[in-house]
């Protein structure tokens, strides 16, 4: 049986000799399924795992009924939740389109608003942008969505875990009502499943597997660690003892923690480790998954707000250094690895406390890790971050017993001591009124007597 190629799609010259440049001539199979359904006009629900190539599966069809609007007005609107995956999708929409005269207009937010809205001057076709830049922008009247034909919202699921449904639903309303919506999630969640009955129309579900099932080329393997600071003596081991481990993407469950992990890596192993976050600059990070991209430093220690915007090749290893709260984000996780075709690994830790978050995990994905015997090697360390400690101290606590005139009752100090003298007006002496009589009396009966 022959396979199918990217020539079988009837798609232009222009994009084709662009797809042969990048060696791509075979579609995935969510390529496949998605061409025909997205062609014909119809509102599409794409479920696919991270690494399957989602974002060709909507660009292809996209492109190849795409026609030049003299407006200047955007025709096709992009969304995704992260500045890297606009950067990133962008660069692949300004690739595509090399050879043709489509506008391609990325955006997002922490830049300069008025100098983004300089951009649109000359005209923009297809806008690649985060909910909230695209929401601003066209309330300052930056932009029209008045003429946008094709809706793309990519990562949907992430879209709502990031709290965009406001922005999202508000864009909704800026459009016309007659577009075709072409929507993607690595998982299909209640919240997804309840935007889709509220403002799409019966889209046509493709799907390549039950949502929630992990990439199957990739190994998926544990260790039960005591604690945070253990943790990092585990890394160490196995970056030390494994030469495999050679490009390695670290997951923590918040800034700071990453932050620390950070500072304890960059201790062992110099200068061979970065850390991206939402606090680091745009310039930080894009220059940071360069450096990783072309193996300039080993590994790459980051959160989950970066798990979706991360699509970086040939990914050795995803280690769950923290299991995260929220399942389907241990999927984006590991999709990192096992891109394309290749086999990947990931490795999680876990302590007594994250124990039932990952039976969550495996309950989604209706699959168990492979538990490994924690190396003998690997030393214990007893000490625990704050996170880590049931209970905070309060410095010079003390405790006032009640029967010794504590708490609210308590004696106060001598300086402290003051009589109400019910303010000026009454600060004269009083006068007993009833001695005062008694007196007046005494003095009548003494008169009469004379």
């Amino acid at each position: 049986m022959e396979k199918t190629t990217f020539a079988d799609f009837g798609l232009p010259e222009k994009i084709l000799d662009v797809l042969a440049d990048s060696n791509l001539f075979e579609p995935t199979p969510i390529q496949e399924k998605s061409l025909k359904p997205i062609l014909s006009g119809r509102d599409v629900m794409g479920i696919a795992q991270t690494g399957t190539g989602k974002t060709l599966a909507y660009l292809l069809p996209v492109l190849k009924s795409w026609k030049f609007n003299k407006s200047g007005n955007p025709t096709v609107l992009i969304l995704v939740p992260t500045r890297e995956l606009v950067v990133q999708v962008s660069e692949i929409v300004q690739n595509l389109t090399a050879n043709m005269t489509a506008r391609v207009i990325g955006i997002y937010g922490g830049k300069n608003i008025n100098t983004q809205k300089l951009l649109f001057n000359d005209g923009c076709d297809i806008l690649v942008g985060t909910p909230g830049r695209v929401m601003d922008l066209a309330i300052d009247n930056a932009i029209s969505l008045k003429e946008v034909q094709k809706l793309i919202i990519d990562e949907f699921d992430e879209m709502l875990n990031l709290g965009f449904k406001a922005q999202l639903t508000h864009i909704f309303q800026m459009m016309k009502e007659k577009r075709q919506n072409i929507l993607f999630s690595a998982t299909m969640t209640e919240a997804v499943d309840a935007l889709l009955e509220e403002y799409f129309a019966g889209p046509v579900e493709i799907s390549l597997a039950k949502s929630g099932t992990p990439l199957e080329k990739i190994e998926q393997i544990a260790y039960k660690v005591e604690n945070f600071n253990t943790k990092i003596n585990l890394l160490e081991y196995l970056l030390k003892t494994n030469a495999d481990f050679s490009k390695v993407l670290i997951f923590c469950n918040n800034k700071k923690h990453a932050d620390l992990l950070h500072t304890k890596i960059e201790e062992l192993f110099p200068e061979q480790f970065d850390v991206i976050h939402s606090n680091k600059s745009q310039n930080y990070r894009l220059n940071a998954m360069r450096s990783f991209e072309n193996r300039e430093v080993r590994g790459l220690i980051t959160t989950d707000i970066m798990a979706r915007g991360l699509d970086i090749s040939d990914i050795t290893h995803v280690i769950n250094f923290e299991i995260p709260d929220v399942p389907e984000q241990y999927i984006h996780r590991i999709g990192r690895t096992g891109r394309a075709d290749k086999n990947g690994v990931a490795v999680s830790f876990v302590t007594r406390k994250e124990e039932a978050q990952l039976l969550e995990i495996e309950v989604l994905m209706n699959k168990e890790l492979t538990f490994r015997d924690f190396p003998a090697e690997v030393k214990v360390n007893p000490v625990k971050i704050a996170s880590e400690k049931d209970e905070i101290q309060m410095k010079n606590a003390h405790t006032v017993k009640l029967e010794e005139g504590g708490g609210a009752f308590h004696e106060k100090k001598d300086k402290n001591k003051k009589e109400n003298w019910g303010g000026p007006h009454a600060r004269k002496i009083p006068k007993k009124i009833g001695a005062n009589r008694a007196q007046e009396k005494a003095k009548s009966k003494a008169k009469r007597k004379k």
